[in-house]
């Protein structure tokens, strides 16, 4: 069977690497649609400052007020190439959305990395929406996974650790997606 879309949603704690993933799938024509762009632009919606406190509240009183798979509602009207990449899946109810709207033109890529690396990238890349401290991403962390974080990364089709370097990473992922775009006649 050849496919003529392929959508793939990466799944992982903050630091993992998915942003890294992302940036190899678009050598590869992917299109990223990022999640947390989404709660951003809901933020500022909001007149709320940018901050990690501000996303992180909006972000978690929408999935209260409207389901754990709000966010991904708003990402699937979204999908309009047929290859695009869908970066920041935080649980299992959204990932069970996407199933639903793209069907066998899914793929799910967990990006595992340990607490101890997470906290050093997240630390060296000193992104706006970062926690900086050990505390506060140990809080960030409990929250995704109350969110289904931690069923969403049991029920991925491919799982890429990412402990060695970038280089290593990079290269693993672009054998991924190679294998991937061949196994669906892409």
């Amino acid at each position: 069977m050849v496919f003529t879309m392929l959508v793939i949603v990466t799944v992982g704690m903050p630091g993992a690497g998915k942003e890294e993933f992302l940036n190899v799938a678009k050598k590869y024509g992917f299109v990223p649609i990022r999640m947390g762009d989404i709660v951003r632009e809901e933020t500022r919606k909001m007149n709320l400052p940018d901050t990690p406190a501000n996303v992180a509240k909006v972000a978690s009183e929408r999935r209260e007020q409207h389901g754990l798979g709000y966010w991904a509602t708003l990402v699937v009207p979204r999908v309009t190439e047929k290859r695009t990449i869908i970066d920041g899946t935080r649980g299992d109810a959204e990932l069970n959305i996407f199933r639903h709207n793209f069907g066998d033109k899914l793929v799910t890529i967990g990006i595992h990395a340990s607490p101890e690396t997470r906290y050093e990238r997240i630390l060296a890349r000193a992104r706006g929406d970062d926690e900086m401290t050990l505390e506060k991403c140990i809080l960030r962390d409990q929250r995704e996974l109350k969110w289904g974080l931690g069923s969403a990364m049991a029920m991925v089709d491919y799982m890429l650790v990412n402990e060695g370097t970038l280089e290593e990473f990079r290269a693993n992922a672009e054998a991924l997606i190679k294998k991937i775009l061949e196994e669906r006649g892409l």
